[in-house]
């Protein structure tokens, strides 16, 4: 296998994190955005003289930086966690007479609560805020102070935060995008618009400055991952726009884009002179299916589409698999239709995922989550210094995200902490923070602040980063409402931002270790057993409504499924020890086989959502191809999950032969097998792996 272009061997951990740094679209106006807002919210603070300023200029990263709509959804559902969590603190404070035992186990039951929201519904974020509130209320009852003066902390608390959210939606509602869905067809353009102009260079063998300057461009497009897209996605889905003019299934198109730019990125560096003419000859099939891609037009049935490369033994043949996924992804010319399948409005996401809260792995992640906050409650009560009790409330920060796997979440924490704690809060602490008198020159630093950290958090893989530089820096340095005089406590709350940082590691790398890859297998086994619930769907629903619902969970599902795949797969260089190169085949294997997946279901999808190929479903031969295909997806999500052996037979009796020369559903029949025979044929290699 050729280097994986984002692994350490091949690019350096700073020249990563420099590249993440780099200027993409919409990143200055975002930044911009979460600059101004924080500094109308720290005049407020001071004008109101509002405690809890550090949480409520935290909460403006949470809340604030996409659309209007995503940021007032999100700060209903900030001020709903927080109440919520009030009326929790109050009661377990006033049933048991604030025993210390109770507030304990309050925590360790509240957490798992939040860990399990956080992995079981499809809105994460109130479950990483209901769990960080608690534990900043509960906090409260630790303080020899009167119930009166406890109880009004926790209204200001809530007020602090009503604070950010208005500011924050404010200014989203004032500056934010207005035209998402060009923006985001925009993109796909110019990424197709650059493979094209890449590879047609390549074809006729340029070896000039203008060859390296669109292999430079392809670069930097893939540098910008998939981030920036899935975020102007979600804005068009939150506010249910018109979606015509994007591909159908955009959400998996996404995931497949950001992919076929990676490999085409590592291909045009690690490209090596004298080419032969099957080379060139690849290259231009490559220019000229890219060139059709550009007006989202699907290319004529060609030498060049109908060849699928059979191994994945150069960065070429990745590129030809993954351009093939996405080429056989579903086209529809009808605008109604593309509108209906390319993205599933927000009102129309169950808010429950079917299935997920019996699943093992998220109770597993739950019980972690709250292992890790009550061992700092209890640790940092024990050793009594009360200084470092930010342990609990950046378990609850650092460890309810959706940020790839434990290992990299552990480094981008530690990098964050120290930057924003260490570096930037003590040091305004001590330097800056005993020369500053006005309120002019704090709204200045703040600003700075907030920049930093705003442009970091708008990149696409070491976003975590520029959230932790801002968790980190408001906790040290800006506790209160004026300027520290004292070195102590700041120093206190760095190192409890690290003793937290310390036992997640313990927990969850050394007492309860998941590797990258295990959990990029469950994720697959998940879109196997999706695809297979499908085809069931097909031939099960008893109307065509309850057949446009029941595959709208599960085309939701997917396109989340596929998104959190690839953030794993970035989260692979981040695995240690000697079989390291080993994981990386494997993650970019699993990959290959859910964008085939994909490619698979989502064919199955348009045809059910068009009420004209009804025979379609309703044919008996083609009904008894679909159970057999739901059997083996579901013997194949057995293989991939319990890393078993795939049986070699599976397929081979399908349907009869001659119903693929079938005059109506012929090629339906044809291309849903030879799909599902690109995908044995993936799923077989994965296993040998094993």
């Amino acid at each position: 296998m050729n280097v994986n272009p984002s692994s350490p061997s091949s690019t350096s951990l700073l020249h990563s994190f420099w590249q993440d740094l780099q200027p993409t679209p919409g990143r200055l106006s975002s930044t911009l955005r979460f600059v101004l807002a924080s500094s109308i919210l720290l005049v407020l603070l001071l004008v109101l003289q509002m405690p809890f300023a550090s949480y409520g200029l935290y909460a403006i990263f949470i809340i604030g930086g996409e659309s209007p709509s995503v940021s007032l959804r999100t700060a209903v559902a900030s001020q709903l966690a927080i109440v919520f969590a009030i009326l929790i603190e109050l009661g377990v404070v006033i049933l048991t007479d604030n025993d210390p035992m109770a507030r304990v186990l309050s925590v360790a039951v509240v957490t798992f609560i939040a860990g399990m929201v956080l992995v079981c519904t499809s809105v994460p974020a109130i479950g990483s805020l209901f769990g960080f509130f608690y534990c900043v209320l509960i906090s409260f009852w630790e303080r020899h102070s009167s119930e009166n003066t406890l109880v009004k902390n926790s209204l200001y608390l809530l007020g602090t935060l009503s604070l950010s959210a208005g500011c924050a939606v404010a200014i989203e509602y004032a500056f934010g995008d207005r035209s998402p869905a060009d923006r985001l067809r925009e993109q796909f353009s110019v990424r197709y618009r650059a493979l094209e102009e890449m590879f047609s260079l390549y074809a006729q063998d340029v070896r000039s400055t203008q060859g390296f300057d669109a292999t430079a461009r392809v670069s930097r497009l893939a540098a910008a991952g998939q981030a920036g897209m899935m975020r102007l996605l979600n804005q068009i889905v939150d506010r249910d726009l018109d979606t015509s003019i994007l591909p159908i299934a955009t959400r998996v198109h996404i995931t497949m884009l950001a992919e076929l730019m990676d490999h085409s990125a590592a291909f045009g560096l690690h490209i090596e002179h004298p080419k032969s003419a099957e080379f060139r000859r690849r290259c231009a099939c490559i220019a000229e299916q890219c060139g059709h891609l550009v007006h989202s037009e699907s290319p004529q049935s060609t030498e060049c589409t109908e060849a699928v490369p059979q191994a994945l033994n150069s960065l070429l043949d990745r590129v030809e698999t993954t351009l093939h996924s996405i080429l056989a992804m579903p086209v529809s010319p009808d605008a109604a239709k593309n509108r209906e399948l390319a993205a599933l409005p927000s009102d129309q996401v169950p808010l429950l995922i079917p299935g997920a809260i019996w699943e093992k792995e998220n109770i597993a992640f739950g019980l972690k989550i709250s292992l890790c906050a009550t061992l700092c409650y209890i640790l940092y009560h024990a050793i009594d210094w009360a200084g470092t009790s930010t342990s609990v409330t950046t378990v609850m920060v650092a460890g309810l995200s959706t940020t790839g796997a434990m290992k990299q979440r552990l480094t981008l924490r530690l990098l964050g902490a120290t930057i924003g704690g260490l570096v930037l809060g003590i040091g305004a602490t001590a330097f800056l923070f005993p020369y500053m008198d006005s309120i002019t020159s704090l709204a200045v630093l703040i600003g700075l602040i907030a920049f930093i950290g705003g442009w970091i958090c708008r990149g696409p893989k070491f976003n975590h980063v520029g959230l932790q530089i801002i968790f980190a820096f408001y906790l040290v340095a800006f506790e209160g409402l004026s300027a520290p005089t004292q070195l102590a406590p700041a120093r206190d709350r760095f190192v409890g931002i690290l003793f937290a940082i310390i036992v997640m590691w313990f927990v969850f790398d050394r007492v309860w270790p998941v590797r990258t890859v295990t959990a990029m297998r469950q994720v697959l086994a998940s879109v196997l057993r999706s695809g297979a619930r499908l085809f069931r769907v097909l031939d099960e629903a008893k109307t065509h409504d309850q057949l446009i619902r029941e595959s709208d969970s599960l085309r939701d599902r997917l396109g989340k499924n596929m998104s959190a795949l690839r953030n794993l797969g970035e989260a692979v260089e981040y695995e240690f020890g000697v079989d390291k190169e080993q994981h990386v085949r494997t993650s970019e294997l699993i990959l290959q086989i859910s964008m085939t997946a994909a490619a698979l279901i989502w064919n199955q999808v348009a045809v059910l959502h068009d009420e004209l190929d009804s025979e379609l479903i309703t044919t008996p031969e083609l009904a008894e191809m679909r159970r057999s295909i739901s059997n083996y997806m579901s013997s194949m999500a057995e293989s991939v999950s319990r890393k078993t052996e795939l049986p070699t037979d599976l397929g081979s009796d399908l349907i009869n032969p001659s119903l693929l020369k079938h005059q109506h559903y012929g090629e339906y029949a044809r291309n849903t097998i030879a799909q599902f025979e690109d995908l044995q044929r993936l799923t077989l290699m994965l296993a040998r792996e094993a």
